[in-house]
């Protein structure tokens, strides 16, 4: 069944133009109740949370009427991650979970992320059953089945507990100096509190949203902020969230800057020396630097690829059985604890091996030399089609034949925005770069 509406995140798009609409919030809330109301019980309940962005008040109105309408009960949760809202759809026994945020896109960007009463992320065939409800004839509840709405205060709160609990060994983070950015998105209250409680003297940044700064500058999209505080204040460790909080980077005390794959490798190896690593697998996506899978390699460890979506690592950890898989952007995904990425549990195990072993944020977060990688992206115009033309696939069977055996190249198109990613690897960096642009070259010429 094709999806139109749904990318590879649930559904995204510039606020108030198609898809982001009151009109289709509306629509695709009724749908998801229908849907979830196919078993004919009298109950229901959905649990909505949302980011900072101002279009989140829009959505949230027009999503719970929709519910209503179809006879689901809505529990509003306010501002909290993306990972809480997994979090409380199972503990509040909710048949649904909707989280609205664009993640580390600009405030003028908005989405709607389902989440199903386990807590993960609704799969490929689900959303597509939706979305045809979206659009057919949507059956409305009847007058005495039209649901109720409520707020729910201390959502955000349970979540705060339940992230305590996954600091490893009951430690704490007394003495450790932290800059946390929250990018003025979702975590923006939850998170610091969260660290502060744990013993941490933690700096904020990016905690003041107006519903129009998200990820404006700050967060892990724009890591140089919390590089330069953690210079300025002398910190131990930054923590850089992006606007729902499912991703993170880690800076260290001289300010570098660590990406996923270095999260990874580490939470792996340490996993792997605890007997905690299921099946001595990591699961990430063909976006993994090659050094990752070399430094999974040389511990006897192994790594699953998957394509590109946090979704699809979690599919795939489900159905392997294993419990440690994430992305090189930041998304770190720990079935242990969380149903999806949670940057701030990713944050806080790289904190507890810095308060267990005493070792400095550099020393941990440099786990492996990273083969020379290079990314690029090309927008290209609505209906265009560049990967289906002549001179670009010719342009990357040349890239590939000179890459053979010494690197690789990964072309696809983005799956939240009009965009083709030209991703190569190659251990010299002028051949890299020279097989980059000239991809790039040939997109940009069809594009």
């Amino acid at each position: 069944m094709s999806r139109k509406l749904f990318g590879t995140d649930g559904v995204r798009g510039r606020a108030n133009s198609h898809p982001m609409t009151a009109e289709m919030a509306l629509r695709l809330g009724a749908a998801a109740g229908r849907y979830f109301r196919r078993d004919g019980r009298n109950r229901h309940r959905v649990v909505i949370g949302k980011d900072t962005r101002l279009s989140g008040y829009m959505l949230e109105n027009a999503l719970t009427a929709g519910l209503t309408s179809t006879g689901m009960n809505v529990l509003l949760l306010g501002p909290v991650p993306t990972p809480a809202v997994g979090f409380l759809t199972r503990s509040m026994r909710a048949d649904l979970g909707i989280m609205i945020s664009a993640s580390h896109n600009p405030a003028e960007d908005n989405g709607i992320k389902f989440f199903g009463p386990d807590g993960f992320k609704l799969s490929d065939e689900a959303e597509a059953e939706i979305e045809a409800i979206v659009a057919g004839e949507i059956q409305p509840a009847q007058p005495g089945n039209i649901g109720r709405a409520r707020r729910i205060d201390d959502g955000r709160g349970r979540y705060m507990e339940y992230a305590k609990t996954t600091l490893p060994g009951g430690l704490r983070l007394d003495g450790l100096r932290v800059v946390l950015d929250c990018a003025n998105g979702a975590a923006y209250r939850a998170a610091p509190e969260v660290l502060w409680e744990l013993g941490a003297d933690v700096i904020p940044l990016g905690v003041k949203p107006d519903g129009f700064n998200i990820n404006d500058g700050v967060g892990s999209t724009h890591p140089e902020a919390c590089a330069a505080a953690v210079r300025e204040h002398g910190a131990d460790l930054g923590i850089s969230l992006d606007g729902d909080a499912d991703r993170v980077v880690i800076v260290d005390q001289h300010g570098a800057v660590a990406d996923g794959d270095q999260i990874m490798a580490l939470l792996a190896g340490r996993w792997a020396e605890q007997e905690r690593l299921a099946r001595s697998t990591l699961v990430a996506t063909v976006m993994s630097n090659l050094g990752l899978e070399r430094f999974l390699t040389g511990r006897g460890l192994r790594l699953e690829r998957t394509k590109v979506g946090d979704r699809y690592v979690v599919e795939r950890m489900r159905r392997g059985g294993f419990n440690l898989g994430g992305e090189q952007s930041g998304h770190i995904v720990m079935t242990d604890h969380a149903t999806t990425g949670d940057g701030l549990m990713a944050a806080m195990q790289v904190l507890g091996a810095m308060a267990e072993t005493g070792t400095d944020a550099a020393t941990l977060v440099r786990q492996f030399d990273p083969v020379p990688q290079m990314l690029k992206n090309v927008r290209y115009a609505a209906g265009a089609d560049p990967l289906a033309a002549a001179p670009v696939r010719r342009a990357i069977a040349d890239a590939e034949a000179r890459l053979a055996g010494t690197g690789r190249v990964l072309i696809r198109r983005s799956g939240t925005e009009p965009l083709i990613r030209v991703m190569a690897e190659a251990e010299n960096e002028a051949t890299l770069r020279e097989v980059v642009d000239g991809i790039v070259a040939a997109v940009e010429a069809v594009a």
